[in-house]
């Protein structure tokens, strides 16, 4: 089966990151494919390559990035809540004339044409947060 993820919520705020994360870890273990995780609203902050949780905590951004990393996953961050959010990469710093970057390259900064796409592809699409 062809899953597509959905994160809403911010990573520490709610349990939507980390359940997000927990459920396409375990979907890729069983041998599912993942079409691609987008994340929307404050579930662009998982991207953010610059938070430094306390030691006793898990580090979801990281999490996340060694998981699409070791899978080849294709995760979307929308631009229009990323910017709002003052989430960049290296491009949209540039054009904006921003100093500094705060996106995990693991991550990629894309328009909402990529969730369409992912719930016209995917078997399922399945959301975490509101």
């Amino acid at each position: 089966m062809k899953f597509a993820i959905v994160v809403y919520g911010a990573p520490y705020s709610d349990q939507a990151s980390r359940s997000g994360y927990l459920f396409t870890r375990a979907v890729l273990e069983q041998g599912h494919d993942v079409y691609r995780v987008f994340f929307y609203h404050d579930g662009v902050y998982t991207a953010n390559a610059l938070a430094v949780p306390p030691q006793d905590e898990a580090d979801i951004q990281l999490d996340w990035a060694t998981l699409g990393k070791d899978h080849d996953l294709d995760m979307v961050v929308c631009i229009a809540s990323a910017l709002r959010r003052g989430m960049l990469d290296k491009a949209e710093a540039n054009r904006y004339e921003k100093h500094a970057a705060n996106i995990n390259p693991q991550f990629t900064i894309s328009g909402l044409g990529q969730l369409i796409d992912a719930s016209l592809q995917a078997d399922k699409i399945v959301t975490f947060g509101v």
